[in-house]
Protein backbone atom coordinates (compact mmCIF):
# COMPACT_ATOMS: atom_id res chain seq x y z
CA UNK A 1 0.00 0.00 0.00
CA UNK A 2 1.48 3.19 -1.04
CA UNK A 3 1.34 6.27 0.74
CA UNK A 4 -1.71 8.27 1.07
CA UNK A 5 -3.86 5.50 -0.46
CA UNK A 6 -7.00 5.05 2.02
CA UNK A 7 -7.11 1.76 3.63
CA UNK A 8 -9.42 -0.61 2.76
CA UNK A 9 -11.96 -0.12 5.61
CA UNK A 10 -11.85 3.38 4.62
CA UNK A 11 -12.02 3.32 1.29
CA UNK A 12 -15.19 5.13 -0.13
CA UNK A 13 -17.96 2.97 -1.19
CA UNK A 14 -20.73 3.93 -3.27
CA UNK A 15 -22.99 0.87 -1.47
CA UNK A 16 -22.92 -1.51 1.51
CA UNK A 17 -21.81 -5.26 1.03
CA UNK A 18 -25.62 -5.89 2.04
CA UNK A 19 -27.32 -4.26 -0.97
CA UNK A 20 -29.01 -7.08 -2.56
CA UNK A 21 -30.35 -7.70 0.48
CA UNK A 22 -34.08 -6.16 0.35
CA UNK A 23 -35.47 -7.51 3.38
CA UNK A 24 -37.43 -5.83 6.42
CA UNK A 25 -34.57 -5.37 8.52
CA UNK A 26 -32.87 -3.17 5.73
CA UNK A 27 -35.63 -0.76 5.18
CA UNK A 28 -37.06 1.49 7.87
CA UNK A 29 -39.88 1.27 8.20
CA UNK A 30 -41.04 4.95 9.64
CA UNK A 31 -39.76 6.32 6.31
CA UNK A 32 -41.09 4.25 4.30
CA UNK A 33 -44.76 5.05 5.32
CA UNK A 34 -43.95 8.54 5.38
CA UNK A 35 -42.75 7.92 1.54
CA UNK A 36 -46.56 6.33 1.31
CA UNK A 37 -48.15 9.51 2.23
CA UNK A 38 -46.31 11.75 0.72
CA UNK A 39 -46.87 10.00 -2.61
CA UNK A 40 -50.59 9.93 -2.02
CA UNK A 41 -50.23 13.14 -1.30
CA UNK A 42 -48.34 14.14 -4.79
CA UNK A 43 -51.26 12.29 -6.68
CA UNK A 44 -54.22 15.14 -5.41
CA UNK A 45 -54.53 18.56 -5.34
CA UNK A 46 -55.23 18.60 -1.93
CA UNK A 47 -55.96 17.14 1.11
CA UNK A 48 -57.06 17.13 5.01
CA UNK A 49 -55.12 15.01 8.16
CA UNK A 50 -58.71 12.78 8.40
CA UNK A 51 -58.76 12.23 4.77
CA UNK A 52 -55.15 11.02 4.57
CA UNK A 53 -55.35 8.88 7.47
CA UNK A 54 -58.49 7.55 6.52
CA UNK A 55 -57.38 6.45 2.59
CA UNK A 56 -53.99 5.12 3.61
CA UNK A 57 -55.75 3.20 6.67
CA UNK A 58 -53.43 4.52 9.27
CA UNK A 59 -54.49 6.93 12.58
CA UNK A 60 -54.59 10.24 12.46
CA UNK A 61 -51.59 11.31 14.94
CA UNK A 62 -49.04 8.97 12.86
CA UNK A 63 -50.19 10.76 9.63
CA UNK A 64 -49.74 14.21 11.29
CA UNK A 65 -46.22 13.50 12.30
CA UNK A 66 -45.16 12.47 9.04
CA UNK A 67 -46.77 15.77 7.77
CA UNK A 68 -45.35 18.08 10.23
CA UNK A 69 -41.87 16.03 9.45
CA UNK A 70 -42.84 16.92 5.95
CA UNK A 71 -43.58 20.32 6.49
CA UNK A 72 -40.32 21.26 7.99
CA UNK A 73 -38.45 20.20 5.21
CA UNK A 74 -40.35 22.05 2.79
CA UNK A 75 -41.90 19.00 1.47
CA UNK A 76 -45.72 19.88 2.00
CA UNK A 77 -46.96 22.30 2.78
CA UNK A 78 -50.29 23.41 5.24
CA UNK A 79 -53.45 26.15 3.94
CA UNK A 80 -54.91 26.91 7.52
CA UNK A 81 -57.80 28.18 6.08
CA UNK A 82 -58.68 25.37 4.62
CA UNK A 83 -56.92 22.68 6.91
CA UNK A 84 -55.95 21.35 3.86
CA UNK A 85 -52.30 19.72 3.05
CA UNK A 86 -50.35 20.41 -0.38
CA UNK A 87 -47.01 19.21 -1.71
CA UNK A 88 -44.36 21.79 -1.07
CA UNK A 89 -41.98 23.81 -2.88
CA UNK A 90 -39.24 21.69 -1.83
CA UNK A 91 -40.79 18.58 -3.70
CA UNK A 92 -40.75 20.73 -7.28
CA UNK A 93 -36.74 21.84 -6.62
CA UNK A 94 -35.87 17.94 -5.45
CA UNK A 95 -37.60 17.07 -9.01
CA UNK A 96 -36.00 19.58 -10.97
CA UNK A 97 -32.09 18.21 -9.65
CA UNK A 98 -33.77 14.81 -10.69
CA UNK A 99 -34.70 16.31 -14.45
CA UNK A 100 -31.15 18.03 -14.80
CA UNK A 101 -29.28 15.02 -14.38
CA UNK A 102 -31.77 12.81 -16.62
CA UNK A 103 -30.41 12.44 -20.05
CA UNK A 104 -32.96 10.85 -23.04
CA UNK A 105 -30.01 9.64 -24.87
CA UNK A 106 -28.54 8.03 -21.96
CA UNK A 107 -31.65 6.29 -20.36
CA UNK A 108 -32.59 4.66 -23.60
CA UNK A 109 -28.84 2.80 -24.13
CA UNK A 110 -29.77 0.14 -22.21
CA UNK A 111 -33.99 0.24 -23.57
CA UNK A 112 -32.75 0.16 -27.00
CA UNK A 113 -29.99 -2.70 -26.17
CA UNK A 114 -33.05 -5.04 -24.81
CA UNK A 115 -35.34 -3.92 -27.26
CA UNK A 116 -33.08 -5.14 -30.26
CA UNK A 117 -32.32 -8.57 -28.56
CA UNK A 118 -36.27 -9.14 -27.82
CA UNK A 119 -37.18 -8.62 -31.25
CA UNK A 120 -33.74 -9.67 -32.90
CA UNK A 121 -33.81 -6.03 -35.42
CA UNK A 122 -32.42 -2.69 -35.26
CA UNK A 123 -33.70 -0.47 -32.22
CA UNK A 124 -34.13 3.01 -32.58
CA UNK A 125 -34.43 6.39 -30.94
CA UNK A 126 -35.85 9.37 -32.49
CA UNK A 127 -37.38 13.45 -31.93
CA UNK A 128 -39.07 15.97 -33.38
CA UNK A 129 -37.73 18.52 -35.11
CA UNK A 130 -39.55 20.79 -36.70
CA UNK A 131 -40.83 18.36 -39.57
CA UNK A 132 -38.68 15.82 -39.37
CA UNK A 133 -37.11 13.05 -37.20
CA UNK A 134 -34.06 13.54 -35.35
CA UNK A 135 -32.31 10.19 -35.04
CA UNK A 136 -30.36 10.73 -31.74
CA UNK A 137 -29.72 6.73 -30.85
CA UNK A 138 -29.49 3.53 -32.80
CA UNK A 139 -28.42 -0.57 -31.61
CA UNK A 140 -27.96 -2.40 -34.55
CA UNK A 141 -29.46 -6.03 -34.70
CA UNK A 142 -26.36 -8.68 -35.55
CA UNK A 143 -28.48 -9.44 -38.83
CA UNK A 144 -26.82 -9.25 -41.97
CA UNK A 145 -29.50 -7.21 -43.58
CA UNK A 146 -30.66 -4.42 -41.49
CA UNK A 147 -31.96 -0.71 -41.25
CA UNK A 148 -29.31 1.93 -40.30
CA UNK A 149 -30.60 5.20 -39.47
CA UNK A 150 -27.25 6.62 -37.81
CA UNK A 151 -27.52 9.22 -35.28
CA UNK A 152 -27.82 12.54 -36.61
CA UNK A 153 -30.10 11.06 -39.92
CA UNK A 154 -33.25 13.28 -40.45
CA UNK A 155 -36.49 11.45 -42.16
CA UNK A 156 -39.43 13.14 -42.80
CA UNK A 157 -42.10 12.70 -40.18
CA UNK A 158 -45.18 11.77 -42.16
CA UNK A 159 -42.89 8.73 -43.46
CA UNK A 160 -41.30 7.33 -40.35
CA UNK A 161 -42.74 4.77 -38.02
CA UNK A 162 -41.39 7.21 -35.10
CA UNK A 163 -42.37 10.41 -36.82
CA UNK A 164 -46.05 9.16 -37.14
CA UNK A 165 -46.13 7.77 -33.16
CA UNK A 166 -45.14 11.49 -32.29
CA UNK A 167 -47.93 13.09 -35.07
CA UNK A 168 -50.47 11.19 -33.33
CA UNK A 169 -50.36 12.64 -30.25
CA UNK A 170 -50.39 16.20 -31.82
CA UNK A 171 -54.00 18.11 -31.61
CA UNK A 172 -55.63 18.58 -34.69
CA UNK A 173 -54.77 22.56 -35.27
CA UNK A 174 -50.86 21.91 -34.74
CA UNK A 175 -51.01 18.90 -37.15
CA UNK A 176 -53.31 21.33 -39.54
CA UNK A 177 -50.35 24.14 -38.82
CA UNK A 178 -47.85 21.47 -39.97
CA UNK A 179 -49.40 19.95 -42.90
CA UNK A 180 -49.97 23.78 -44.15
CA UNK A 181 -46.45 24.57 -44.57
CA UNK A 182 -44.58 21.07 -45.12
CA UNK A 183 -45.30 19.24 -48.17
CA UNK A 184 -46.06 15.62 -47.89
CA UNK A 185 -43.08 14.06 -50.51
CA UNK A 186 -43.97 10.74 -51.42
CA UNK A 187 -40.95 8.15 -51.56
CA UNK A 188 -42.21 5.14 -52.33
CA UNK A 189 -46.20 4.03 -53.62
CA UNK A 190 -47.06 3.55 -50.26
CA UNK A 191 -46.19 7.23 -48.52
CA UNK A 192 -49.23 8.50 -47.09
CA UNK A 193 -49.17 11.82 -48.82
CA UNK A 194 -52.86 13.11 -48.73
CA UNK A 195 -53.59 14.85 -45.46
CA UNK A 196 -57.19 13.31 -45.41
CA UNK A 197 -55.43 9.42 -45.34
CA UNK A 198 -52.47 10.29 -43.28
CA UNK A 199 -55.13 11.79 -40.20
CA UNK A 200 -56.69 8.44 -40.79
CA UNK A 201 -53.52 6.58 -40.33
CA UNK A 202 -52.68 8.71 -37.22
CA UNK A 203 -55.81 7.84 -35.62
CA UNK A 204 -55.65 4.51 -36.12
CA UNK A 205 -51.89 4.75 -34.43
CA UNK A 206 -53.47 6.65 -31.29
CA UNK A 207 -55.87 3.89 -30.95
CA UNK A 208 -53.91 0.93 -30.69
CA UNK A 209 -50.68 2.87 -29.05
CA UNK A 210 -48.22 2.10 -31.78
CA UNK A 211 -47.38 3.45 -35.57
CA UNK A 212 -46.45 1.44 -38.52
CA UNK A 213 -43.94 2.63 -41.33
CA UNK A 214 -45.28 0.11 -44.27
CA UNK A 215 -42.99 0.58 -46.78
CA UNK A 216 -43.60 3.78 -46.61
CA UNK A 217 -40.12 5.55 -46.72
CA UNK A 218 -37.72 2.63 -47.89
CA UNK A 219 -39.28 0.07 -50.33
CA UNK A 220 -38.60 -3.36 -48.70
CA UNK A 221 -37.91 -1.92 -44.98
CA UNK A 222 -40.79 -1.86 -42.01
CA UNK A 223 -40.60 0.31 -38.61
CA UNK A 224 -42.96 0.07 -35.75
CA UNK A 225 -42.75 2.83 -33.68
CA UNK A 226 -44.19 4.24 -30.02
CA UNK A 227 -43.95 6.83 -28.21
CA UNK A 228 -42.03 8.59 -25.37
CA UNK A 229 -43.78 10.58 -22.92
CA UNK A 230 -42.20 13.18 -20.13
CA UNK A 231 -43.06 13.87 -16.43
CA UNK A 232 -45.59 16.09 -18.10
CA UNK A 233 -47.53 13.88 -20.28
CA UNK A 234 -45.55 15.52 -23.44
CA UNK A 235 -44.33 13.12 -26.35
CA UNK A 236 -41.13 13.49 -26.73
CA UNK A 237 -39.25 11.19 -28.28
CA UNK A 238 -39.94 7.79 -30.07
CA UNK A 239 -38.68 4.44 -30.18
CA UNK A 240 -38.82 2.11 -33.06
CA UNK A 241 -38.20 -1.68 -34.58
CA UNK A 242 -37.40 -1.54 -38.14
CA UNK A 243 -35.75 -4.65 -40.36
CA UNK A 244 -36.63 -6.34 -43.77
CA UNK A 245 -40.28 -7.01 -44.26
CA UNK A 246 -39.25 -10.60 -44.86
CA UNK A 247 -38.48 -10.51 -40.84
CA UNK A 248 -40.81 -8.14 -39.96
CA UNK A 249 -43.97 -9.05 -41.80
CA UNK A 250 -47.46 -8.51 -41.15
CA UNK A 251 -48.20 -11.46 -39.28
CA UNK A 252 -45.66 -10.07 -36.55
CA UNK A 253 -46.39 -7.17 -36.09
CA UNK A 254 -48.38 -7.46 -33.27
CA UNK A 255 -45.40 -9.31 -31.17
CA UNK A 256 -42.84 -6.93 -32.13
CA UNK A 257 -45.15 -3.68 -31.52
CA UNK A 258 -45.87 -5.45 -28.02
CA UNK A 259 -42.30 -5.23 -27.65
CA UNK A 260 -41.58 -1.65 -29.12
CA UNK A 261 -44.65 -0.52 -26.38
CA UNK A 262 -43.09 -2.14 -23.43
CA UNK A 263 -39.88 -0.83 -24.21
CA UNK A 264 -41.38 3.02 -24.75
CA UNK A 265 -43.37 2.45 -21.61
CA UNK A 266 -40.23 1.65 -19.56
CA UNK A 267 -38.48 4.97 -20.90
CA UNK A 268 -41.32 7.00 -20.06
CA UNK A 269 -41.11 5.59 -16.68
CA UNK A 270 -37.53 6.66 -16.43
CA UNK A 271 -38.20 9.79 -18.13
CA UNK A 272 -40.71 10.75 -15.13
CA UNK A 273 -44.29 9.98 -16.91
CA UNK A 274 -46.79 7.97 -14.91
CA UNK A 275 -48.41 4.95 -15.46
Amino acid sequence: MTDGDPSPSRRARGRPRGWDDKTEQNTIKSLDRAMEVFEHLSTLPGATLSALAEDLRQSPATVYRIMVTLERRGLVEFDQPTQMWHVGARAFVIGARYLRRTSLVERARPVLRQLMEDTGETANLGVARETNVLFVGQVETHATIRAFFPPGTLSPMHASGIGKALLAQMSDDRLSRLFATAPLDQFTEKTLIEPATLRADLEATRERGYAIDDEEKNEGMRCIAAPIFDFSGGAIAGLSVSGPVSRVSLAKTEDLAASVVRAAQELSQAMGAEG
